[in-house]
């Protein structure tokens, strides 16, 4: 009884310690997208085969950029899935001077590109390109190009970042280490208005129903974990 009753403690104290969020306690109606080990839920943007080379999987992580380079990209890759609803949390490092980017509603356009709304992911005080710009909207959490993030706590470079994106019909959410930092509903006049002032103005449908989850290859190095979503 005394052995069943400090098994019972233990279990409690690994379910609930402080060290682990709570967001991570495993529930059977999520999805691994990356568990630590496989990449069978992605392929690349260019084919139906995941990249051989630019992306790594080591200490349970998945590293963009490594064996590839600016100039010799691997390139993006996406879910094999498409999404509509759903709740997808992850965590992110990226390297000194880092840009990068999480996608979701994402689908192939005729010039063969692959947009949709773009949870950021940039060291905003070390990029070179973004440290002239003093425009929010380009800055880490942010729905890139169209809303800037409010109430960060964001964690310096080198360390573990967590993002939650929340996309309930039109409704959605990006967070940032337990604290929401974007709210927009897809249609609405401030969605719209905000694209119209993007570079994004002339995409038909932007952003609109479901799509593909995309991790971004750009030239620079990021590495993700715990990747799961939960369709709503």
């Amino acid at each position: 009884m005394i052995f069943q009753i400090t098994s019972l403690l233990l279990l409690g104290t690994a379910l609930f310690s402080p060290d682990l969020p709570p967001a991570y306690v495993p529930q059977s109606d999520w999805t691994w997208l990356f568990n630590g080990t496989t990449t069978s839920q992605w392929t690349s943007s260019k084919s139906d085969q995941f990249p051989e080379r630019g992306w790594l999987v080591a200490y349970k992580s998945l590293t963009v950029n490594k064996g590839g380079d600016k100039t010799h990209k691997a390139g993006d890759i996406i879910t094999r899935k498409t999404y509509d609803s759903f709740d997808l949390q992850f965590e992110f490092k990226l390297a000194p001077g880092a840009n990068t980017g999480l996608k979701y509603a994402v689908r192939k356009y005729p010039d063969g590109s692959w947009l949709g709304p773009e949870y950021q992911l940039i060291d905003d005080t070390g990029n070179k390109d973004i440290a002239k710009d003093k425009d929010d909207k380009r800055r880490t959490a942010s729905l890139y190009e169209l809303m800037a993030p409010s109430a960060r706590k964001l964690k310096p470079i080198g360390q573990w970042n967590t993002g939650r994106i929340v996309v309930k019909g039109n409704h959605v959410e990006h967070w940032l280490n337990g604290t929401r930092v974007v709210e927009y509903e897809r249609g609405s006049r401030a969605f719209l208005d905000a694209k119209a002032a993007s570079k994004f103005k002339d995409i038909e449908g932007y952003g609109m129903g479901e799509g593909h989850i995309l991790l971004q290859d750009h030239g620079d190095e990021a590495s993700f974990r715990n990747i799961r979503i939960r369709e709503l």
